[in-house]
């Protein structure tokens, strides 16, 4: 597998603060990875780390199979948490100056400009200041900004803050389109929902460490239990639920449902078998509801959270 960008044992200190030690990730070409981890984790020193805003004590960066150099910077796209547009300029000719820095020529910015403004129907703030703009406008032309250049790399943190559903789920797409055109995504956020739509892989910070990092689905098979969500119909619910507490660990489920199920979360040891557990429960009851509890991307970062502290 290619790698867009690859650390191996970044140390950075400030002071005598740790803010990531040893840290090691790799971020395959053309994916999107979550860079997940509580507040104060190292997340945003990392992704500086990497736009060169500031250097590691230790340890080696590389982008795209070479070692990372400060020319590097007009192939990666960067959308800071903390957002940085000049609010006394106008739209379009602080659009046109920013893209210029990364390299493109006047001509191609003003084109590459255009397509992104008409495809956001934004075509109508060119002239305007962006202390005309509310937060959710002037994000988007940040966005377009940071994604002007068509860089390798793209490093969006926290880009739905502040956005309305309407205009998170445009970003959203826009950032699946990058991906399909070949774009390498890295994506910090502390919304679990959108790792699960958005995230392939994961790395997830904790107190400057790495705790866990791979493939998400195959995080989740490490973190699941064994457990599943029943809807059962039965007329003695108390007695079924005496014998089923006898037999397996069970607590209370909360899914919505039409019918009124006695609703269950059942864990089954390893070496039983959800087949069996289908017999013995139709043997028993109606079954109106039955799925595998799989860990979601929260309870995952909770967990891992948890135990590392």
């Amino acid at each position: 597998m290619e790698h867009i960008i690859v650390t191996e044992n970044i140390d950075k200190s400030f002071g005598d603060f740790k803010a990531l030690n040893n840290v090691s990730i790799k971020v395959p070409k053309q994916s999107i990875f979550g860079l997940l981890g509580p507040n104060g984790a190292g997340k945003t020193t990392f992704l500086r780390i990497i736009n060169q805003i500031t250097m590691p004590d230790h340890g080696t960066i590389y982008f795209d199979g070479n070692k990372l150099k400060p020319e590097d910077v007009h192939y990666i796209g960067y959308l800071p948490e903390e957002r940085g547009l000049y609010k006394r300029m106008k739209v379009g000719e602080q659009a046109l100056y920013l893209a210029q820095l990364k390299g493109m020529s006047g001509r191609d910015a003003k084109k590459r400009l255009k397509y992104w403004f008409d495809k956001f129907e934004i075509g109508d703030w060119w002239n305007k200041k962006v202390e005309e703009l509310s937060k959710g406008m002037a994000q988007k032309v940040q966005f377009i900004i940071t994604v002007l250049h068509q860089p390798k790399l793209l490093i969006f943190d926290e880009p739905f803050s502040g956005f309305d559903p309407i205009n998170a789920n445009l970003i959203k797409d826009e950032i699946l389109n990058l991906q399909k055109e070949g774009s390498s995504i890295i994506f910090s956020t502390h919304r679990m929902e959108s790792v699960e739509e958005l995230c392939e892989y994961i790395a997830l910070i904790d107190k400057s460490k790495k705790v866990l990092d791979g493939k998400l689905v195959d995080i989740k098979k490490e973190f699941k239990t064994n457990t599943y969500e029943v809807g059962l119909l039965v007329d003695q619910k108390e007695t079924l639920l005496n014998d089923l507490k006898a037999r397996f660990e069970i607590s209370q489920a909360t899914f919505k449902s039409l019918e009124d199920d006695l609703k269950l979360n059942i864990k089954l040891a390893n070496d039983e078998k959800s087949t069996d557990l289908i017999k013995y429960l139709n043997s028993r009851a109606t079954i109106n509801h039955y799925v595998e509890v799989i860990p979601t991307a929260s309870d995952i970062f909770i967990q891992a959270v948890n135990k590392n502290s």
